[in-house]
């Protein structure tokens, strides 16, 4: 079950991020996190999320605008690490408190509280009407790489905030995507090197046929989203995976899952 579950949140996601800040990130975290723990799942996450990107670099790299990516892009790089730094701290880091529901102990973690915190915040970019139209001025685009960095490196969600800065860099739509695949790449590159170790260390618990088949998903949600390259407006199943990403958040911070 967890294969039909998690490849549908890949081809999903994957064609999703094309047209918004929603994307591959967003919706793989939770899921992975359903059947592996929330670090494994981050980590499952950016490798999917970084051959995805680089299939769609092949897509559409080419029109992308080096200025903005440089601007935008070098303070990401810089501040992925740092975001998964501060994971790679959080996960060695012990329960803050427990609980007892019934027979069951519970516990909250740091890395799952604050993870849990970050995925509401961004939940919020796709259901609080100031959120989803929010737009910074070009002259902020480095702020914007700083943040989306540190949050990418952190949790993997960076895709609305990079939206929210680039939409007013005068870009074209299809300069627009590549430009944010591009700086997507740089920000995965980034954060899967400090990753690495975690990544080394926990091999043997991967499912390579899971992972290579999530990532064929992927590919084809982002293969055929290229295809459909118009304003495609997705409302019901972006609000139903909202929802389901605000739950888990919920019961990510009170230690349930």
């Amino acid at each position: 079950m967890e294969y039909i579950i998690i490849c549908l949140a890949a081809l999903i996601g994957s064609g999703l991020t094309l047209f918004s800040g929603f994307g591959l990130g967003t919706l793989l975290v939770p899921v992975f996190g359903l059947f592996f723990p929330i670090e494994m799942a981050i980590l499952l996450t950016a490798i999917v999320h970084f051959l995805n990107n680089l299939f769609k670099l092949f897509l559409l790299g080419k029109s992308a605008n080096l200025n903005v990516v440089l601007r935008f892009g070098i303070p990401a790089i810089i501040f992925a690490f740092l975001g998964a730094y501060v994971l790679s701290l959080l996960t060695d880091m012990q329960p803050l408190t427990d609980y007892q529901i019934g027979n069951h102990t519970f516990e909250i973690m740091p890395i799952k509280l604050i993870i849990g915190i970050v995925l509401l915040f961004f939940s919020l970019f796709e259901v609080v009407p100031s959120f989803v139209n929010l737009q910074f001025d070009k002259k902020y685009l480095p702020v914007g790489g700083i943040l989306s960095g540190f949050f990418g490196g952190l949790s993997g969600n960076q895709g609305a905030l990079r939206a929210a800065f680039l939409i007013r860099a005068n870009l074209s739509k299809q300069s627009f995507i590549a430009t944010g695949v591009v700086i997507a790449c740089l920000v995965d590159i980034s954060r899967l090197t400090v990753y690495s170790k975690q990544i080394l260390n926990n091999q043997s618990q991967f499912d390579y046929t899971l992972l290579t088949l999530a990532t064929l998903s992927a590919f084809i949600g982002a293969y055929f989203g290229n295809k459909l390259l118009k304003k495609v407006t997705l409302v019901t199943i972006q609000n139903i995976v909202t929802f389901m990403l605000i739950l888990f958040a919920i019961l990510l911070i009170i230690g349930i899952i």
